[in-house]
């Protein structure tokens, strides 16, 4: 089965949402404008329930299929938010909004889920429920968190769910998907080092937090290089150093650093908090100053469950042809709150030879639209066959 007919002829008109979409982004829990957008078009294609205001700002539609004897319930998800990046692309549709863009290409996940959800609705050729999701704030604001937490998966009791990102790099419409941990868990870390400050002509007469500062940040590097299984995936960055001085010739008296540690497991996890914290106040302590750790842990590992991966990985075949193993990848996603409560997988849809996600010169190709909308759709027609 290839990429279905009518996402052929739904291709300009799919891309036309796209483009609003991405003329218009919005931050994180701030997407009113695209949850009101969706909110209608769910509304207009016919979808039996649209509720707005789960986790803040998602929205989540219900399609039943023209018979629910099976009595099951899926869930699709895409997400809505943009980037605080300024757009550099100059493309037609580029972000009309100064400092915001959509560099991560939520806005393509957000029309191709619209463009399966109205030809769901024209069809309902299957057996059973499809709830449509549409998440806010996947771009570290967590809201995958925050729409679970409001009772996504038990109000309307999703069985299992099913998400998807763009890749860049990986050829237009073909597919890559891994069972087992696939995204990173991305915590978050805050050290501030306090000593005495004082004349920079005088060094003796002060505990020196940019020196202790310096050590820190390359002593950190040894949880991955000495502390940790070297076959496992690690990797902790500082990636914000200040000092509360900018003179020249002023010691200060603190410097705050900041940054963020990726793990695939539990273990490394666990690892990487108790030897972070504890190197961070040893080193201090080791030059007469002080270290106050604080350490987050954002999004967890994102984890594809066995059987919906294979499942997801034979319609993608389905699909396109051919379905590659993915790599694992050191980005998180916070689709690993929704499978940390039902099994699903997530799979990648080529971007093609484009720039990277995240970066201001990123845009969404519109020649994904087709292939997406169909894994979609034929994720629901194969998972809930009709009689």
């Amino acid at each position: 089965m290839p990429v279905k007919n009518r996402f052929a002829e739904m291709h300009s008109e799919i891309t036309e949402w796209r483009r609003d979409l991405h003329r218009n982004p919005e931050i994180l829990f701030e997407t009113h404008r695209t949850a009101g957008l969706v909110a209608q078009r769910l509304r207009d294609f016919g979808c039996d329930e649209v509720t707005e205001g789960i986790g803040r700002t998602g929205v989540v539609g219900v399609i039943r299929g023209r018979a629910t004897g099976s009595g099951r319930t899926i869930g699709l998800r895409a997400d809505m938010d943009a980037l605080p990046i300024h757009e550099t692309t100059g493309a037609e549709w580029a972000s009309q909004t100064d400092g915001s863009m959509h560099a991560c290409g939520h806005d393509g996940h957000t029309a191709m889920l619209l463009g399966a959800a109205k030809y769901l609705c024209e069809t309902r050729n299957f057996d059973g429920t499809v709830v449509v999701i549409f998440q806010p704030a996947e771009e570290g604001g967590g809201g995958g968190r925050e729409m679970c937490e409001d009772g996504l998966m038990t109000r309307w009791g999703i069985e299992e769910v099913y998400g998807m990102h763009n890749w860049p790099g990986v050829p237009v419409g073909q597919f890559q998907i891994r069972p087992g941990a696939f995204f990173a868990a991305t915590d978050l870390f805050d050290i501030e080092v306090e000593g005495r400050g004082g004349h920079a002509a005088k060094p003796h007469e002060t505990i020196d937090t940019t020196v202790a500062a310096a050590q820190i940040v390359s002593a950190l590097q040894t949880i991955a290089s000495r502390n940790a299984d070297p076959v496992a995936q690690i990797v902790v960055s500082v990636t914000s150093f200040r000092t509360s001085s900018d003179a020249f010739n002023v010691i200060p008296q603190k410097v705050h650093m900041r940054g963020t540690v990726r793990t695939l497991s539990p273990e490394m996890r666990d690892l990487a908090e108790e030897r972070l914290t504890a190197i961070a106040t040893s080193v201090a302590a080791a030059f007469g100053a002080e270290a106050r750790v604080e350490y987050v842990r954002n999004y967890p590992v994102m984890v594809n469950s066995d059987e919906q991966t294979r499942f997801a990985a034979d319609v993608a075949r389905a699909v396109a042809g051919d379905c590659e193993e993915a790599d694992l990848v050191m980005g998180g996603e916070d689709f690993a709150f929704m499978l940390e409560e039902r099994p699903g997988a997530y799979i990648l849809v080529g971007n093609g030879d484009t720039a990277s996600v995240h970066s201001p010169d990123y845009d969404f190709n519109d020649e994904t639209i087709p292939a997406g909308c169909s894994w979609w759709a034929e994720i629901v027609e194969r998972r809930l066959p009709a009689a």
